[in-house]
C-alpha cells in the first residue's frame, strides 16, 4: 500500500489545476509527508496559492521558484527528493502552434531536464503528466507531448543499478480546469450564444480527483516505463451545451486548427503493446525493460485484442445531460443552476 508519510516530493508546474489538488490530496492523506516542494515560475500564482496552503500552517510545503527549462535549479530544488510528480508543460494548442520553439523548450527539452536531475539526485519515482493529443499528434502540442513520453519511458534504460522508475499517465479533458470547455461554456452563456466548432465532436471526463487517483496507483504500481489511461466516460459537446445552457443558440465556429473532433488515448498501433487492468489500460515498453508475462499475472491484466484502439467517439460508457449536470456540481460549482 502506498504511504508517502517521510517521502519528499516535488511537483513541477505545482500551481496548476493538477497541482493544487494534488498537494491538497497529500496533505489531507499523509500529514506525515516531510516534504512538498512546489516548483513553478509564476510568483503571482505562488503567492496565491501559499494563502490557502501556507507554509507556516503546513510545515511541509516549500514554493521554489524556477523553471523546467533551468537544469541547474532543478538539480537544487532535487536534493533530497524521493518521488517526482511532472505536471509543468506549455499546453494552449493555438500558442504552441505560433511559438513552437517555446514550446518545445518547455515540453521537451524540460523533460530532459526533469530526467536528468532526478537520475543525478537519487530520486526514486518519477511520474509524468501527459495528454490525449500525444495519441497520434496532430498538432505541436501532442507532438511535443509524444516526444515528452517517450524520454520518460527511455529514461528507464539510463538509470543502471539506481532504484529509480520513471512513468506516464495520459488523460484528456479535465471537468472544470483552467481554461477547459466548462468554465468556458459557463462564462459564454451570459451572451446567451454558445460558439460550438463541431456538433459530432466528443471528449472524455475526467475529473481532476480522478487524475491525482491515476498518479497516485502508478506511485504505487509502476516498475518504471508504463505509460497509465485510465478508462473514461465520453460526452457529446452538444449534450454539454444543453446541461448548461439549454436556451442558448448554439454558433457552429469550425474547427479550430489543431483541434481532432474526437479524443483518443490509444491508438490502433498502440494496441500491440496495451494491456488492461480493472480501471485502466497500461502501454507497456515497445523496448521490454522487465518480464511482461509476470508482470500482468501480478496485476491480473489481459492483452487487449489487436486493432484496439480507445478515443472518445467509439466508447462504451456515455454521460448524458442530467449525468453532466451532476458533474458539474460535484466538480466544479455546487451552486450550478440551469
Amino acid at each position: 500500500m502506498l504511504d508517502l508519510n517521510n517521502k519528499s516530493i516535488l511537483i513541477t508546474g505545482g500551481t496548476g489545476s493538477f497541482g493544487k489538488k494534488f498537494v491538497e490530496t497529500i496533505l489531507e492523506r499523509y500529514p506525515g509527508v516531510r516534504r512538498l516542494v512546489i516548483f513553478s515560475r509564476d510568483e503571482l500564482k505562488q503567492f496565491e496559492m501559499a494563502h490557502v496552503y501556507s507554509p507556516a500552517k503546513h510545515k511541509c510545503l516549500r514554493y521554489f521558484i524556477g523553471d523546467v527549462r533551468d537544469r541547474d535549479r532543478l538539480q537544487r530544488a532535487m536534493e533530497g527528493i524521493d518521488i517526482v510528480i511532472h505536471a509543468a508543460a506549455l499546453k494552449q494548442v493555438p500558442a504552441a502552434e505560433y511559438n513552437p520553439m517555446e514550446c518545445i523548450k518547455t515540453n521537451v527539452l524540460g523533460a530532459e531536464n526533469v530526467i536528468e536531475a532526478a537520475l543525478d539526485k537519487g530520486v526514486q519515482k518519477v511520474v509524468a503528466l501527459s495528454t490525449d493529443k500525444a495519441a497520434a499528434p496532430i498538432n505541436l502540442y501532442g507532438a511535443t507531448k509524444l516526444c515528452s513520453d517517450k524520454l520518460f519511458v527511455a529514461a528507464n534504460n539510463m538509470k543502471g543499478k539506481r532504484d529509480l522508475s520513471f512513468s506516464v499517465v495520459r488523460y484528456g479533458n479535465v471537468i472544470g480546469s483552467r481554461g477547459s470547455v466548462v468554465p468556458f461554456f459557463l462564462e459564454q452563456r451570459k451572451s446567451g450564444i454558445l460558439p460550438i466548432t463541431d456538433e459530432s465532436m466528443t471528449r472524455f471526463n475526467i475529473s481532476l480527483e480522478e487524475g491525482v487517483e491515476l498518479v497516485l496507483f502508478a506511485l504505487e504500481n509502476a516498475s518504471g516505463g508504463e505509460l497509465y489511461v485510465p478508462k473514461l466516460a465520453s460526452f457529446k459537446i452538444t449534450d454539454l451545451a444543453k446541461a448548461i445552457a439549454p436556451e442558448c443558440k448554439i454558433k457552429i465556429v469550425g474547427v479550430r486548427p489543431g483541434e481532432k473532433i474526437h479524443e483518443e488515448m490509444i491508438t490502433e498501433t498502440d494496441s500491440l503493446n496495451t494491456v488492461e487492468f480493472e480501471k485502466y489500460y497500461v502501454i507497456t515498453p515497445s523496448m521490454p525493460i522487465w518480464n511482461v508475462e509476470e508482470w500482468m499475472k501480478k496485476f491480473k491484466a489481459k492483452q487487449v485484442p489487436i486493432g484496439f484502439k480507445y478515443n472518445s467517439g467509439t466508447n462504451t460508457e456515455w454521460l448524458n445531460v442530467e449525468d453532466l449536470r451532476a458533474q458539474i456540481r460535484l466538480h466544479v460549482d455546487p451552486d450550478f443552476t440551469f
